[in-house]
């Protein structure tokens, strides 16, 4: 059965009961009031709703309900419950809260059991009572509800007309029985986060001269240099690395200091690699628009720069520039 909701902001309460598609409107709360010395934050935008779904972790039966007129019962809470790792119980005024603008209402409100110093909890709150004519729940959900030493309580005041409510065509008290429910879905912080800070630099280019290009061993470095104010070289296979060795020349730039970047902390960085002459004429190039570098990830390059055969022919005297530029986007660390 699809669900129907609609957001309450009336400044009048509707007879809940008189129509059973969940598009009722509700009281526009008052602000916050105190009582027992205890405040009660009231939230002036509600979502109602008819489901069929029992709610999930607390459901008080009444019997007899018409016997708390007749004792002079102002109100009924329930037994502690615990939802989200805290303990919590359903407060019933079956005659209305008087003190909180509740006269000829039901009133509704969830309470949690205080504890240490400085607590403070938010949660979605539902206030639910069962139509047992249709086997559906009339649910009210707020919007977050926040929780601390001066808020124990958040609830409805005026959650229904008492001549809706009493009336057994509506279903919601049938043979003096009635049936309230209550869902608490605690919001709590993983503590999972992060900080995106862009950086606003200009590149920096270094030079790398090589006077013989074949001489080199198997994996060559370049002296570290600085950009974005972290280290960097760049690292050379002169006769390719892995799959591509004795075809390729491969080269990659790499992040000296990477070591000493926080856990979860990486860059976004821009570079280029090129390959010159030793006339600084331009023979070849690599262009990365985007990288992300880090611990894990320290380097980043092309394993088929060029191939050897093109580098033989375009160098002359076994010499050659490699020039790398680099430019730091911006970086990223976990927030404490």
């Amino acid at each position: 059965m699809s669900k129907r909701k609609k957001e309450a902001t009336d400044s009048n309460a509707a007879k809940v009961g008189d129509e059973h598609d969940g598009t009722v409107s509700l009281l526009e709360f008052l602000p916050e009031t105190t009582n027992d010395n205890q405040q009660v934050e009231f939230v002036p935008i509600l979502s109602t709703e008819l489901r069929d779904v029992v709610p999930a972790h607390f459901v008080l039966k009444i019997k007899s309900f018409s016997l708390f007129a007749k004792k002079n019962m102002e109100k009924y809470e329930s037994g502690e419950f615990v939802a989200g790792g805290y303990k919590w119980k359903l407060i019933l005024y079956p005659n209305g809260d008087k003190s909180r603008n509740g006269e000829d209402h039901v009133s509704v409100y969830l309470a949690i059991r205080p504890f240490q110093l400085g607590w403070e909890i938010h949660a979605v709150v539902r206030l639910s009572v069962y139509d047992q004519t249709c086997d559906r729940y009339f649910t009210v959900q707020g919007r977050v509800a926040r929780f601390h030493a001066l808020k124990t309580e958040w609830g409805v005041p005026r959650y229904m007309p008492l001549k809706t409510f009493t009336n057994p065509s509506n279903g919601y008290l049938v043979d003096d029985t009635c049936v309230f429910g209550v869902e608490v879905f605690v919001i709590k912080s993983s503590g999972v986060g992060e900080c995106l800070m862009l950086k606003e630099s200009a590149s920096y280019t270094h030079e790398w001269r090589i006077s013989r290009l074949s001489s080199l061993g198997d994996e060559s470095f370049s002296d570290v240099f600085a950009a974005g104010d972290h280290k960097w070289k760049v690292k050379l296979f002169p006769r390719g690395n892995l799959a591509n060795r004795g075809q390729c020349l491969s080269m990659y730039l790499v992040l000296v200091d990477a070591n000493n970047l926080a856990y979860g902390q990486k860059m976004n960085v821009k570079f280029i690699l090129r390959l010159k002459d030793q006339n600084n004429i331009l023979r070849g190039q690599q262009v990365c628009t985007t990288v992300w570098l880090s611990s894990s990830a320290m380097s980043w390059g092309w394993p088929t720069f060029m191939p050897l055969t093109t580098v033989g022919k375009c160098l002359m005297d076994d010499s050659c520039v490699i020039e790398a530029e680099v430019m730091v986007l911006g970086t990223v660390s976990k927030l404490p």
